[in-house]
């Protein structure tokens, strides 16, 4: 078996019936299957491809899972973009501009995207598209001013994706952090994330010097936080030139994922949430290995 840490690719793989998931395979608990993204990185935080079935292992509420499904093919992506115009971003928005047009770019012909801006409230400004030209054109005529709805820009995000074509979903947010001005609290918020099929990645612009408000010394924080319950992670940008590079690692990341399904040996539909953990074997030979995958799910209720 060759495993490498790369930017390529990563081919399609057979599950252990020897039938490959289905292209656009929900990534959520079916009836009686539960299925999960998961990333991989050496200690350099490149991805890690090439693993196979027998290397991963996982746990729900501490009680290891038979894995009976396995792939690492890429399939069609809904995507939202989240994107900062609050006043803070004024000095940001060229650059932020420019990494999300290059994260559109990147997309595969069956992507799908919508866009979504926020200062004062968060507004839908593009609904699902595949046309990158029309995101480009809607982001070029807007401005940074006013206050920070990030957590309202989450909420109307992932409502958005409701109307997902893929079954695979993900949100991408591009902001400096914090949130002063939102209706829904990060309580409210972390139980949609938690209850939504979606991973959330975020892209974390900070200045290397101090003067914050209490808000954006919190920012870093709530982005981690949303993003990691989800199995996405947040990329800390402390140099305007390298966002672009940042947002074309984020879309190769979500193209090189493993899915591991597994049947609950706990079936009760109770509602209640599971907590999903994933480990490795890794093969002989590699450094340390980061799993990154979600926190758990809502089990169905009756």
């Amino acid at each position: 078996m060759s495993v490498a840490a790369q930017e390529a690719p990563a081919g399609p793989t057979a599950d252990a019936t020897g039938q490959k998931i289905q292209k656009g395979k929900t990534l959520k608990t079916e009836t009686n299957m539960t299925l999960v993204n998961v990333t991989v990185t050496d200690p350099y935080g490149r991805l890690v491809t090439g693993l196979e079935q027998n290397n991963f292992r996982v746990f729900e509420d501490g009680l290891e899972q038979e894995v009976v499904r396995f792939s690492s093919e890429d399939v069609p992506i809904s995507i939202g973009v989240i994107f900062d115009m609050s006043g803070s971003m004024s000095d940001k928005i060229e650059k932020s501009r420019l990494a999300a047009v290059q994260f559109f770019k990147t997309a595969n012909p069956q992507d799908e995207f919508f866009l979504i801006n926020f200062n004062d409230r968060a507004q839908l400004v593009s609904p699902f598209t595949a046309s990158v030209d029309e995101l480009q054109n809607r982001l070029m005529y807007t401005s940074a001013h006013g206050m920070t709805a990030l957590l309202d820009g989450v909420y109307l995000g992932l409502s958005q994706m409701k109307g997902a074509h893929n079954a695979k979903k993900a949100l991408l947010i591009i902001s400096d952090g914090g949130d002063n001005h939102s209706r829904y609290s990060e309580t409210d918020i972390r139980k949609f994330v938690q209850e939504a099929d979606v991973q959330i990645y975020a892209i974390g612009l900070y200045e290397p010097d101090g003067g914050y408000s209490p808000e954006e010394i919190a920012g870093p924080g709530l982005l981690n936080d949303t993003t990691q319950m989800t199995g996405g992670r947040t990329f800390v940008v402390h140099s305007l030139t390298d966002l672009p590079d940042i947002a074309t690692k984020i879309s190769m990341e979500l193209r090189n994922q493993y899915v591991v399904g597994y049947r609950p040996s706990n079936m009760a539909q109770d509602g209640k949430w599971r907590k999903i953990k994933v480990k490795l074997r890794p093969p002989r030979g590699l450094p340390p290995l980061t799993v990154y995958a979600r926190s758990g799910y809502y089990a169905p209720g009756r």
